[in-house]
């Protein structure tokens, strides 16, 4: 897939922000940058969200990336899997969640996660009143309204990046575990190239 607008130029200061953020220009911001109040207030949403800490960072991550396997967003699971090199999250954990379901490096908490993730974004959603109540029994409700409000976010920007035609940019490189594909047959595994 090729990006299906062309790259708007970021403002200098930017551009360098996110180079030495990332070591490469986020093409998201490159698509975004072409309406100016979008992509601020993207960016301070996206900005906002990694401030919140009632829910486990590895969770909303996880959370992030099931989101995007299911999606089919390459760009989402690609900064996922890097974003949680640089926070120090268990990357043999990270490398699986897109096959989550055959992979036994969960623990239960964290397939309830993955399941309620994958439940938002199945349209219309299909969360159970028991996957819920379990996690909300969990985690509490602080932290409950926390990794609800990231799955959403992680809907929103997985579902405009595979519009917009924005795949991986090889951030996941420098992982060292390849990134697990989403089987397409149950315990049947390839990995990402």
């Amino acid at each position: 897939m090729t990006l299906r607008i062309p790259k708007a130029e970021l403002p200098t200061e930017l551009r360098e922000t996110t180079i030495e953020q990332f070591g490469a220009v986020p093409e998201p911001f490159e698509v975004t940058a072409h309406n100016p109040k979008v992509a601020q207030d993207s960016t301070e949403i996206g900005a906002r969200l990694s401030q919140w800490d009632m829910a486990d960072e590895g969770l909303k991550t996880f959370a992030h990336m099931a989101v995007a396997a299911q999606v089919g967003c390459s760009w989402c699971l690609d900064i996922n899997y890097f974003q949680a090199l640089n926070k120090n999250l268990d990357l043999t954990k990270a490398s699986q969640v897109p096959r989550w379901r055959e992979s036994e490096v969960f623990t239960p908490l964290e397939r309830e996660v993955l399941e309620y993730a994958e439940a938002m974004t199945s349209t219309p959603t299909t969360v159970t009143d028991e996957l819920y109540a379990g996690l909300l029994d969990r985690l509490g409700p602080a932290a409950m309204v926390e990794l609800t409000a990231v799955i959403g976010f992680a809907n929103m920007a997985t579902r405009n990046n595979t519009a917009h035609g924005i795949t991986s940019q090889g951030f996941s490189d420098a992982c060292g575990i390849p990134l697990a594909a989403r089987s397409e047959k149950p315990g049947v595994v390839s990995t990402a190239t």
